[in-house]
Formats: C-alpha cells, sequence, structure tokens
C-alpha cells in the first residue's frame, strides 16, 4: 500500500559519484518512488524543466555548482519540491544552514538507508495531507457558494448570514440588520426579500430614515391628506401602503423620533396607522425589515430608543461583519468590482497587482465593502495597465505611507491605534474635498450621517480650522 503510494511522488537523484548514485536508486525504486538522475546541478535544473519532480536528493559538494545553489534555484523556480541534502561529516554545519534556507533535511555519509526511507515517508505524508487539504478545500469551494443574491463572499461568517437569509425569508418575522456602515445591510435586505417565497414578487420599498426631517419621514412612511401641512397641495399615499403585500426596508431606525417610534409599534403591533391630517384607519400587510448601524441597545438606555419598539424589531438578529473581520473575502470582492465597473467603463482591468492585494488585506476599512468598492472604481477608471498599481489609488496609498513602519501601539490600547487612522483618514478626505461633507462621505464610502457621527467621534471640527493641517 505504502509503494503505492509512493509512486504518486517521482524523486529527482542529483550525484556525480556513480556507485552512490546507483545505490540510491535501487532503494528508492524498492520503495516504489519514480526514479530521475543527474549527475550535476546543471543537469538537474534542466530536467526540472520537463519533469514534474516532488522530491530533490541531491550531493552538497557537486562540480562548479553546489547543492546549496541548486537548492536556492529550486526554490525560486520550483517551490512545491522538497529537498534532501547529502553531506559528508564535515560539513554539517552548511546542511544546517540550508535547512534555514529551505531545504527539508540532511543525511550524512556513509547513507542510512533506514534513515533516508524516513525522511521521505515524513514528506510523503506531508505531502498527501497538502494534497487531502487541497481537494477538501475544492470541495467546500464548489458546496460554498461565493456570491448570495448580489452579496459577495465564501468566508465563514458570510456562508453564516446566507444560511440566516434562507431560513427566515418565507416567514413574517421583522428581521433586525445591524453593522458599520457599508457592510451590505441593504443587500441583505434586498436578499430576504428576493428569497421570500411569498413575498418576493411583491413589491419592496427603501427608505433612508436618516436622510429625512421628522414631518417628511412621517409623511413618507405614513402618506398625508390634502392640507394636512404647508405644501400639502393633495393627498399622498405612505410607503406602508406601497409596499402593501412586500417588504419595508426601514434603513437607519435609529432616526426615528419618539413620536414615529410609538407610530411605528403600532404598525408592527396591529398593522394599521393613519395617514397624515387623517382620521380613516388604514390596513397595510407588510414584512419589515429594520437597519443600524448604532448599537440600539445604547440607545435604550439613554432613553433615546424605546425598549418595547427594540424588542418587537429585533425578533430575529442578522449581524453584518465589517470588512475586516472576513479579510478572506476581499480578494474575491476585489475580483468581482474589478469585472462591474470593466463593463461600466469600457476598460479591460484584469486584476491587482499582489502589492495593491497587501495593501488592501493590511487596511481596516472604516467604510468597509463600498469604500472598498469606491477604491476599485476609481483604480479601474484611472488605471493605465491591466493591473491596478499602487499609484492608481492614491488615497490607499497615502494610508499606507501614514501607516508604514509602525510596529508598536507605543502602549496605546487597540480601540486607540484602530482609531488614528480613522481620523487621519477622514482629515485628509475632508481636506481633499475642501471640507465639503457630502463629497467627503461619497469618497469614504459611507454616508452623510456616518461621517457626522464619525466627526463627533473623533471631536473634528465641523467647520474647515484655519490653517489646518492633518496631524
Amino acid at each position: 500500500m505504502q509503494k503505492e503510494i509512493n509512486s504518486n511522488y517521482s524523486i529527482l537523484l542529483v550525484d556525480d559519484e556513480p556507485l552512490i548514485r546507483q545505490s540510491l536508486y535501487e532503494i528508492l525504486r524498492m520503495e516504489g518512488f519514480p526514479v530521475h538522475m543527474a549527475t550535476s546541478a546543471e543537469e538537474a535544473l534542466d530536467k526540472l524543466k520537463k519533469l514534474p519532480v516532488d522530491i530533490i536528493l541531491t550531493d552538497l559538494m557537486l562540480p562548479k555548482m553546489s547543492g546549496l545553489d541548486l537548492l536556492e534555484n529550486v526554490k525560486k523556480i520550483y517551490p512545491q519540491a522538497e529537498l534532501i541534502l547529502i553531506t559528508g561529516f564535515g560539513t554539517i554545519e552548511t546542511a544546517v544552514e540550508a535547512m534555514k534556507k529551505g531545504a527539508y533535511d540532511y543525511v550524512t555519509k556513509p547513507i542510512n538507508d533506514a534513515e533516508i526511507k524516513l525522511i521521505l515517508s515524513k514528506i510523503v505524508e506531508k505531502k498527501q495531507i497538502l494534497k487531502e487539504n487541497q481537494n477538501l478545500r475544492q470541495i467546500i469551494d464548489r458546496v460554498a457558494p461565493a456570491s448570495f443574491c448580489q452579496m459577495i463572499g465564501r468566508s465563514e461568517k458570510m456562508q453564516k448570514i446566507y444560511q440566516i437569509i434562507e431560513s427566515v425569508a418565507s416567514t413574517n418575522a421583522t428581521i433586525l440588520i445591524s453593522g458599520e456602515s457599508g457592510t451590505g445591510k441593504g443587500l441583505v435586505a434586498h436578499a430576504i426579500h428576493q428569497t421570500d417565497k411569498n413575498r418576493g414578487d411583491k413589491p419592496f420599498v427603501e427608505v433612508s430614515c436618516g436622510a429625512l426631517s421628522e414631518t417628511l419621514l412621517e409623511s413618507e412612511l405614513f402618506g398625508h391628506v390634502k392640507g394636512a401641512f404647508t405644501g400639502a397641495i393633495k393627498d399622498k399615499e405612505g410607503r406602508f401602503e406601497f409596499a402593501n403585500g412586500g417588504t419595508l426596508f426601514l434603513d437607519e431606525i435609529d432616526a426615528f423620533s419618539p413620536n414615529l417610534q410609538v407610530k411605528l409599534l403600532r404598525v408592527l403591533q396591529d398593522g394599521v396607522f393613519e395617514r397624515v391630517g387623517d382620521n380613516k384607519t388604514r390596513h397595510t400587510d407588510v414584512r419589515i425589515i429594520v437597519a443600524t448601524n448604532q448599537e440600539l441597545t445604547h440607545l435604550v438606555k439613554e432613553g433615546r430608543f424605546r425598549e418595547d419598539l427594540f424588542y418587537r424589531i429585533n425578533v430575529i438578529s442578522i449581524p453584518m461583519p465589517a470588512l475586516r473581520e472576513r479579510r478572506e473575502d476581499i480578494e474575491i470582492l476585489i475580483q468581482h468590482f474589478i469585472e462591474k465597473y470593466n463593463r461600466i467603463n469600457h476598460k479591460k482591468v484584469t486584476q491587482a497587482s499582489e502589492e495593491v492585494l497587501k495593501l488592501f488585506q493590511d487596511y481596516h476599512w472604516p467604510g468597509n465593502v463600498r469604500e472598498l468598492e469606491n477604491a476599485i472604481e476609481g483604480a479601474v477608471i484611472m488605471a493605465k495597465t491591466e493591473i491596478i498599481q499602487k499609484w492608481d489609488i492614491p488615497a490607499m496609498a497615502k494610508m499606507s505611507e501614514s501607516t508604514e513602519g509602525k510596529s508598536t501601539n507605543n502602549g496605546k490600547s487597540l480601540k486607540k491605534v484602530l482609531e488614528e487612522p480613522e481620523r487621519e483618514l477622514i482629515l485628509a478626505v475632508l481636506n481633499e474635498c475642501n471640507w465639503n461633507r457630502n463629497r467627503a462621505a461619497a469618497r469614504l464610502g459611507i454616508n452623510r450621517t456616518t461621517l457626522y457621527n464619525k466627526m463627533k467621534k473623533h471631536n473634528i471640527s465641523f467647520m474647515r480650522p484655519k490653517n489646518h493641517e492633518s496631524r
């Protein structure tokens, strides 16, 4: 059985001494390995160009190019190949140094058959495990979807989100989607509606509550009758009526005033409401999904959000992970956005450079997926070649330069360390946008309300300081 396994792993034997070469050849063949031979490092490198080799067994002392030189060349060109050095007693120190450079192991002359067999069995076992893991990864990749209803991500966290959506979609439960701005809360709401077998073909209506004043929001949701307030020149149907039978998605639910919270609670409990300025009670049958980037439990404790309303909307909770919590999805998100903005802008960008990928993996993404998308959109437009380079993304390059070489936190808390680059980035973008907060929010990939909250959090003035310099 072991010989059958060994037959899957070929060995290149490199030695300029015919007797040693022949002796090792017979040992290796008896163990079931396919064996190729070379008398020099140069010949070995030439054969490696033509032969798929898994293991290289080479003498350290070879004519012209040494076994150590062969090791260095092999690791550059064929990093997956494992190399075993054959050395004399006086060169053990060199062999140990070779292991630091990537050699798997070494054996000393005279060669002990049992020792070489043991080393080879360990290499085969290692390669078998890697092969099994690769096969398992391929199976997982086939089973685990990389996308779901326009959401992109193969990470464990995103797979859990997909499972929750499928479980709750066709129920009438009210759903609370929480998470930082830009994490994809709106996409989750759309996915729930699309997957809902009962309401998926009915209207999906979205309201950005934070963008409207209390009066406008009340009219938008519940409608109004002619003369209800200045400017109400005719009756207007509200979103609760328009979404009847379908789904109503209320984004930034934390923006609701106490008065509107009471009215929303009534709709949730009894499915009834009145238009603004009207006494007629109307009925609605809507699936309500709400979203927030705030900690509602904190707002409840502060008395700014009704506790009974919180429990009513928190029947099913879907917390969205920040992008920095699912970094394994960054690369496939980048590729997705490259393809998307290639189509829109008639470009032919194929990928991001290794430097850009590392930059994106290291960045903390305060604006999450929305910020990443904006960065890739700009990069695709600016790219002069088929590969996105660091200079195609000026804002990210600045962030990289500002954090380069900072390996310690100087005794600061993790929270403080993470906040500092976010503050610097906000200040830098505000300066670039001449302190136009709408443009700055768009550049950062967040909405205006979130930008205001972050400016308050980081104690950034809402007025442009004189002679301001980012510090």
